[in-house]
């Protein structure tokens, strides 16, 4: 096991006890837990397609991991004005498909991405929390990609949600690292004000993101990043999400930390719409559409991304759940690159509704890609020429995948 990892056992090894000891607040336990198993048509375990220069994949059928998530909080103690002192800890362990758990060096990890301290509702704040340590924090996703375009999560301290008046809440985070796989670390600053509203239903976020220059890196550059995100809830049953966001230096990491000796000739333009619908008790889903450009000295690249995955339940404990994505990447040579990919799941559920879990599926999935993909992934990887698919530009797999969260 790597360093990081024994520190992380150590720390949740002292915070057991913590989050274990009597409170007035019962234990709170949550979790996410993906297991699965799966192949390919070309014979052995299930390789993932995934487009060079894409930030995510469309990931029904298309994970080749086990994955989970169990996080433990504690209320500790609660003042008679009603604020509340609590701890909050996370284990989260990976393996890939095809390896025996050890949990030595590719063959599985396990880490702690989230171990904290927070005083909240305290009323000399207008009702704001303070929090230190390492979590995951205000982060915005889309589920069918697995894309969290807006994540500044990290380990530092932060005012969470200060009241400014009606629904207006201002927060300020200080960081060092993202996550336990950045290899240097700069101060970030985030501050985000929330709850605008702007339209019956609508709510309007708005942060600013600051890298300082990392001293300790040669040619180390300073770099910021500006994110509006436009919430609208009540369409189709769900909800819409419309984000744009900016970036310079290392500011390109959009609420993340991008490379640290990037200067200011790096730049990072990003669009991204999602749609959660549950039209019916029977049919809902999920979609995304995302534009990102990258402007560098090479000359950058362009990525486009459109997907969904529509959901129909044909009883309370059968869906049948498919899943469209296309990719396509424009390279700083003029290359265009190009991922289409299709999953079929019939599914076993407790409810019909697109968010319900958890979920048994059966899943089939194909994919085609152009030579520019070929040519620019990954060796080994699933598009590859020496990949699971040879020199061919199209392949599928199959399996059998368990979601569940609580």
């Amino acid at each position: 096991m790597t360093r990081f990892t024994y520190r992380g056992l150590v720390l949740l090894g002292l915070a057991v006890p913590l989050l274990a000891a009597p409170a007035a607040q019962a234990l709170d336990f949550h979790g996410y837990l993906r297991l699965g198993a799966g192949g390919a048509d070309s014979g052995g375990k299930q390789s993932c397609f995934q487009l060079a220069g894409a930030e995510t994949k469309y990931r029904l059928g298309n994970e080749c991991e086990q994955y989970a998530e169990l996080e433990l909080g504690q209320q500790l103690f609660q003042a008679d004005n009603g604020s509340k002192i609590s701890v909050v800890g996370m284990a989260s362990l990976y393996n890939s498909y095809g390896r025996a758990p050890t949990f030595q060096g590719d063959n599985g990890n396990v880490r702690l991405p989230q171990a904290y301290a927070k005083w909240s509702d305290i009323p000399q704040l207008n009702g704001a929390t303070l929090w230190a340590g390492r979590r995951y924090y205000k982060r915005h996703d889309v589920h069918i990609a697995d894309f969290y375009f807006w994540n500044p999560s990290g380990t530092g301290f932060g005012l969470e949600d200060y009241r400014l008046g009606g629904d207006l809440k201002l927060s300020y985070a200080f960081s060092r690292n993202d996550n336990w796989g950045q290899a240097d670390q700069a101060n970030k600053h985030d501050l985000q004000l929330g709850g605008i509203a702007v339209n019956p239903g609508g709510e309007l976020s708005l942060g600013l993101s600051y890298i300082q220059r990392a001293g300790q890196v040669a040619d180390a550059h300073s770099g910021w990043s500006l994110s509006a995100l436009h919430e609208q809830k009540g369409v189709l049953g769900g909800r819409n999400l419309f984000a744009l966001q900016y970036g310079v230096g290392p500011g390109t990491g959009l609420g993340g930390t991008g490379g640290l000796v990037s200067d200011s000739g790096t730049r990072r333009s990003r669009l991204v719409e999602a749609l959660d619908w549950q039209a019916t008790r029977e049919f809902g889903g999920q979609l995304m559409l995302a534009w990102q450009r990258d402007a560098r000295p090479d000359g950058g690249q362009t990525w486009w991304s459109a997907g969904a995955r529509p959901v129909y339940a044909f009883g309370e404990r059968f869906k049948l759940v498919t899943e469209v994505g296309v990719d396509r990447v424009k390279a700083a040579d003029g290359q265009v690159r190009t991922l289409s990919k299709f999953t079929i799941a019939p599914t076993l559920a407790l409810d019909k509704a697109f968010w319900s879990r958890p979920e048994l599926r059966f899943y089939y999935t194909y994919a085609r890609w152009n030579r520019a993909a070929q040519q620019a992934a990954a060796p080994g990887s699933a598009l590859a020429g020496d990949g699971a698919f040879g020199g061919a530009l199209s392949g599928s797999s199959f399996g059998v995948q368990l979601e569940h969260w609580w």
